[in-house]
């Protein structure tokens, strides 16, 4: 509940209301308890106060109950008894403007980015690459970045990396090794996720973090992920949540510690950001989560237990609230011991006993103050919502869909011309000249061929007119000479028949040498 007295008011102790202060809002925060305890509805009132402050928030919908918050709450005896405990009379139920979101469009707007955009550390984390492949995937990226090619979506990837295993000598002799294996790997990685439908959030038009941070009617808008199936797939929620929080690292300026923050991001089941991550992407989250206070966004994690947060992290969580943990085992009780030294001790009561006896909907509760200080922790009951508690119905859900100023601008893919049509079109290119080559080296093979037929044909031609004018000079030369000696001369017929023997017998073996010579070579080539 907000107002201007007591400000971003969440919970009410014995010594009055507890407000996180506005100006220490993106210090970052933490909603810790077992499950059952009330962790959900303490989320939803610090989002409704939020909204009612102007500032937006995202959130994470793990189980549809969110989604309530676009629904004015309702008078039950379980409110009505509580309300003098928190010195209200009548109050005044009231929904909250809310846009759904879907990573895979199916309830709520989709939200995309593209491969690009997700860039190769992220990418390595979602599809559980070593260091090798991890390597392989930078030289992708590198590859296509150097030669203009657009990464929008998974097909644009695996065909890159198709053309990389096929240009391996001269990929590895540019940028270094690339093998046959770790491109495997990154293909088989592609195909995993493209069969649990993480297709459907690459690609274009990708999503703009301005339309996270928008307001309606002087109220923030509630931006409300539906994560029930996404958070089936651990590695693509963190992924896709780690990629937002880059992007508004990245994209946001520097505004210091405004009276109220820009965003208030809450990272439900937040122990999933930090399983199987590795040293140098837990440094990037670190420094992340550190920095981007500065750009007027504020962080809460809600889990289970604080041990969940790696310490570093942990530290920079400023505004806390601390619902119930059960201690059963000795793992249980040094986490409960963990919880209770990370808030500054009140001398009312023992801060780790306090823990393992809350009620429900009670916790423990430390804001930071005007300076940047810790409050004393104290032992408080949550405010109560006051927009509906549970969820909607599909009906609802699908009117505010429709209802909402950006429906329409996601709800298309466009697949404009990218890796895959580039390369695909170098492809078919080669693939032509190819042939083309083929069909140019048939031809000149055929032209060959009958330029030596021609050529024999021409060796007996000449070869036969040859051995007839050798014999016909020579009966010339027979004939003078009888006429000059007087001697007689043989029958025409028998000359005649001499002749044609002769020039026959002589074609002949002038012919047979020269198709023994042209056959030799051949079978020689």
């Amino acid at each position: 509940m907000y107002d201007k007295e007591r400000g971003l008011y969440i919970a009410h102790c014995s010594n009055g209301a507890l407000s996180i202060t506005g100006k220490m809002a993106n210090r970052h925060g933490l909603i810790a308890g077992a499950t059952g305890t009330g962790k959900t509805v303490t989320l939803q009132v610090m989002a409704e106060t939020f909204c009612q402050a102007g500032v937006p928030c995202f959130m994470a919908d793990m189980k549809g109950d969110l989604s309530g918050i676009s629904q004015p709450g309702k008078m039950s005896g379980f409110i009505e008894k509580r309300l003098p405990e928190f010195c209200i009379e009548n109050p005044e139920f009231q929904s909250c403007p809310v846009r759904f979101f879907d990573v895979f469009g199916e309830q709520g707007h989709p939200m995309r980015a593209t491969i690009s955009q997700m860039g190769p550390q992220l990418l390595s984390r979602l599809f559980g690459l070593n260091e090798t492949q991890t390597g392989v995937l930078y030289i992708a990226f590198k590859l296509a970045d150097e030669r203009g090619l657009l990464l929008d979506d998974i097909k644009d990837l695996r065909l890159l990396l198709d053309y990389m295993a096929k240009h391996m000598k001269d990929v590895t002799l540019k940028y270094g090794t690339v093998t046959t294996m770790s491109i495997g790997a990154i293909q088989r990685a592609l195909l995993q996720l493209e069969n649990q439908g993480a297709d459907k959030f690459f690609g274009e038009p990708s999503f703009d973090i301005f339309d996270l941070m928008q307001t309606e009617g002087g109220k923030g808008i509630m931006n409300v992920l539906a994560a029930d199936k996404l958070m089936m797939q651990p590695k693509l929620y963190s992924t896709f949540l780690l990629w937002l929080l880059s992007e508004l690292y990245s994209t946001l300026p520097e505004v210091g510690d405004l009276p109220l923050p820009k965003l208030v991001f809450f990272f439900d089941e937040a122990h999933m950001l930090f399983d199987g991550t590795s040293k140098a992407l837990l440094d990037k989250i670190e420094q992340v989560i550190r920095l981007i206070r500065s750009k007027g966004v504020g962080i809460y994690f809600i889990t289970q237990s604080p041990t969940d947060i790696p310490e570093n992290i942990l530290g920079q969580l400023g505004n806390r609230v601390q619902h119930a943990l059960r201690a059963y085992t000795p793992k249980d009780q040094k986490a409960v011991k963990t919880a209770a030294d990370t808030f500054r001790p009140n001398p009312a009561f023992k801060t780790d006993e306090a823990i393992m006896n809350l009620e429900t909907g009670e916790a423990l509760v430390s804001f930071l103050d005007e300076k940047g200080a810790p409050a004393m922790v104290e032992r408080a009951k949550i405010l109560f919502p006051l927009s509906q508690i549970g969820a909607i119905t599909e009906g609802q859900r699908l009117d505010i869909i429709k209802q909402s100023r950006i429906y329409g601008k996601y709800d298309t893919p466009v697949d404009r011309e990218s890796a895959f049509e580039v390369l695909m079109a170098e492809s078919e290119l080669a693939q032509q000249e190819q042939e083309q080559a083929e069909i140019d080296a048939s031809q000149t093979e055929t032209k060959t061929e009958k330029k030596k037929k021609s050529g024999i044909l021409a060796k007996v031609g000449k070869a036969i007119f040859t051995a007839i004018t050798s014999t016909l000079a020579a009966m010339l030369g027979t004939y003078i000479s009888d006429k000059v000696t007087g001697k007689k001369t043989k029958s025409r017929t028998s000359a005649k028949g001499r002749v044609v023997k002769n020039a026959t017998s002589a074609a002949t073996r002038t012919i047979t040498k020269e198709l023994t010579r042209d056959i030799l070579g051949n079978l020689i080539k």
